[in-house]
């Protein structure tokens, strides 16, 4: 018993089921004290909706006394009075209904507030029904054959004699209940607050003392675990906490324990960062070596290819040259020969230039030249410097028409994605494919380039954009579209793989291939 009591866990939960208890009480006290006013209000708003079809009841009795009377004074018949006075009869039939279920309500209500109550609610109820009963005898001898005007008069004036004293008696003993029910809920309320005040000091007792015995002296002992804790965060290991036999105690040994065995580890910590160092001086020398001997290579393969380009473009510039001469041969022939050998060496001369493009793309040292063209030229260039290969495969290319479509691009580079999507088809589609070439202008210009090939399949579509991603029967290293998206994103632009190819657009029964070059349109409209 004697360890229980030294519990921190045992003294702080008998705390919280103390005040726990206490919140309990409060609410229970709440709940109650607000069920209870709320009973007694719905009486109190009962009973002033009686008060009301009593008034209600009054005006209808006095309208009703007043028709019957004049129908009387006119000598109208049995018929006539029926028509004067149903209507009101109708409505006092309607009250007294209402007031008969409500104070069948109130006398039920009235069984928790004991005999006298009911029986008071009770004798209210009589004399409304008496005020009922002599109405309904009045109202059928109105109505009835023969009746004498004397004999009438006398049942009206008997009506009139006993509706007001049934009415004032009703409205008496509901003003008296209504008051009754008033001063129980000031009596009750009074109640409520001092059993509230009751329990407020009871709970503020218990956590005063809840605080001054038990929480105020844990948090001194935590205030003290606080500053070893910030010692051992300064790498001050010489703390010394006081133990106990109870949670904190435990902990307080724990603390003593972890900041004896950080001392230890940082000791070996601080042998293992020593040798640590060293391995790290050696691998960094290491790979600083390899990082100049990788950046001498890829500066002799930077000039490999420019010497490369160097070498052939003076060849080709020589052949160009003499080819320009020749073709002004007057001979037709010799001319046509002299030109035919001038384009294949500007070609040539261009695929130089694709080279070198690649190259420095590999290298990071790409560079974009966007200039104003039309993109219907380029789709023309590059299906003329496809038609050998395209010829050779036995394929059928077809140019739609090209409308005018400005943008802003690099040519070199643009030209050089269409030939390639355009060798790419001749690939797959293989000898008797079908070839179209597109211009779809707007707001946005697309080139379009369609085969009739077998496809490709749907998973396979985004991962050919991939660098170095390739489907197993492509030739190269599969850069291709990886630097398609590349440039055209840096031209504002975006490509796109459609596969299988929309039907409107198909060439024939295979789902083909159709790769989009879409470029935004140059505005060339003065502001």
């Amino acid at each position: 018993m004697r360890y229980l009591l030294r519990s921190l866990k045992l003294r702080l939960g008998l705390m919280a089921a103390g005040l726990g208890l206490a919140a309990v009480l409060s609410a229970g006290l709440l709940l109650a004290g607000l069920a209870e006013i709320s009973a007694r209000m719905q009486a109190l708003e009962a009973a002033e909706r009686r008060l009301d079809r009593y008034s209600v009841l009054s005006t209808e009795a006095a309208r009703y006394l007043v028709v019957a009377t004049e129908a009387l004074q006119s000598g109208l018949g049995p018929q006539a009075r029926s028509e004067r006075l149903s209507g009101i009869a109708a409505e006092m039939a309607g009250t007294f209904a209402r007031l008969q279920d409500d104070l069948r309500a109130a006398v039920a209500e009235a069984e928790r507030l004991g005999l006298d109550e009911q029986s008071r609610r009770a004798t209210t109820g009589l004399a409304i029904a008496r005020m009922q009963a002599q109405f309904a005898v009045t109202h059928a001898a109105l109505l009835a054959p023969g009746g004498a005007p004397e004999t009438l008069r006398g049942y009206l004036d008997s009506f009139a004699m006993n509706a007001d004293p049934n009415l004032n008696a009703a409205v008496s003993a509901e003003i008296r209940g209504r008051e009754a029910i008033r001063a129980g809920i000031v009596q009750l309320r009074h109640r409520l607050s001092v059993a509230a005040l009751a329990l407020a000091l009871t709970a503020a007792g218990l956590a005063a003392g809840a605080y001054l015995a038990l929480i105020r002296p844990q948090i001194r002992r935590l205030d003290r675990l606080a500053v070893a804790a910030r010692r051992i965060g300064a790498e001050d290991f010489a703390v010394a906490l006081p133990e106990a036999p109870d949670e904190i105690g435990r902990l307080f040994a724990e603390t003593n324990r972890m900041a004896a065995a950080l001392g230890r580890r940082r000791a070996e910590i601080a042998a293992d960062w020593a040798r640590l160092n060293e391995i790290i001086d050696s691998r960094t020398e290491a790979l600083r070596a390899a990082n100049e001997a990788l950046a001498a290579r890829d500066r002799d393969r930077r000039r490999f290819f420019a010497d490369i380009s160097h070498e052939l473009r003076t060849p080709l510039t020589v052949i160009s040259m003499e080819a320009q001469i020749g073709a002004a041969s007057p001979d037709p022939g010799q001319a046509a020969a002299f030109a035919t050998i001038r384009a294949r060496a500007e070609r040539l001369s261009r695929q130089i230039d694709d080279l070198l493009r690649v190259a420095r793309s590999e290298s990071g040292q790409l560079e974009l030249a966007p200039v104003p063209l039309d993109a219907g030229e380029i789709l023309r260039e590059a299906l003329e410097a496809a038609q050998g290969e395209l010829a050779a495969a036995g394929m059928d290319a077809a140019l739609g028409p090209l409308a005018p479509a400005p943008v802003l691009a690099d040519p070199a580079w643009l030209r050089q994605l269409a030939t390639g999507a355009i060798r790419n088809a001749i690939r797959h589609a293989g000898a008797g494919g079908k070839l179209r070439l597109e211009l779809e202008p707007g707001a946005e210009t697309v080139l379009r380039i369609t085969d009739n090939g077998p496809g490709i399949a749907p998973e396979a579509r985004e991962r050919l954009f991939d660098r170095f991603a390739r489907g197993a029967d492509s030739p190269g290293f599969g850069i291709g579209l990886a630097l398609a998206r590349w440039v055209m994103e840096e031209q504002g632009g975006r490509v796109e793989i459609e596969s299988p190819v929309a039907p409107p657009r198909r060439l024939g029964d295979n789902p083909g291939c159709s790769l989009c070059l879409a470029l935004p349109r140059l505005d060339d409209s003065p502001e």
